[in-house]
């Protein structure tokens, strides 16, 4: 699987897709072991089994986001993050962008918990008509923690 969409113009003409799928990650540390794009890539994967059982316009990966909690932490570089606002930013150009294309519906798909503002971009993008969906939701991140049995101090 490629992480980036190699679809043509062309490709995408004879979809004619309503929705577009957006992975959302993240370039921090995750220990000494793992790539500093690990959730850029689980995003990646996610977005692209969405894309493909729905034949949806597979977007490319946002790579860097809010990733404050993992910057400066002793012998483990690496982290870029970027603010809510320039986040929120983003994420609104590139929905306004496909607006402008015949994109109405767009698809998020969160690979890092540390993008809690997304919830509200979506809260915030469905006032008028439900148009965006953020994927994993809040519910899904429980889930997975509790089969990981994995503790943590985020509720």
């Amino acid at each position: 699987m490629d992480l980036v969409s190699t679809a043509t113009a062309a490709d995408e003409a004879r979809r004619n897709a309503r929705v577009a799928v957006l992975p959302v990650g993240s370039f921090e540390q995750h220990g000494q072991p793992l790539p500093l794009v690990t959730d850029t890539v689980i995003a990646c994967v996610i977005a692209e089994r969405i894309s493909a059982a729905y034949d949806l316009f597979l977007l490319p990966p946002i790579t860097v986001f809010c990733s404050h909690e993992h910057e400066g932490l002793p012998g483990l570089p690496g982290t870029v993050s970027i603010s809510a606002t320039t986040l929120i930013s983003i994420v609104g150009d590139i929905r306004a962008s496909l607006a402008r294309s015949g994109v109405t519906g767009l698809v998020l798909v969160n690979a890092h918990g540390g993008n809690y503002v997304l919830s509200n971009v979506v809260q915030e993008a469905n006032g008028r008509s439900r148009s965006v969906v953020l994927f994993p939701g809040r519910d899904d991140w429980a889930v997975a923690r509790e089969h990981a049995e994995a503790a943590t101090k985020q509720p």
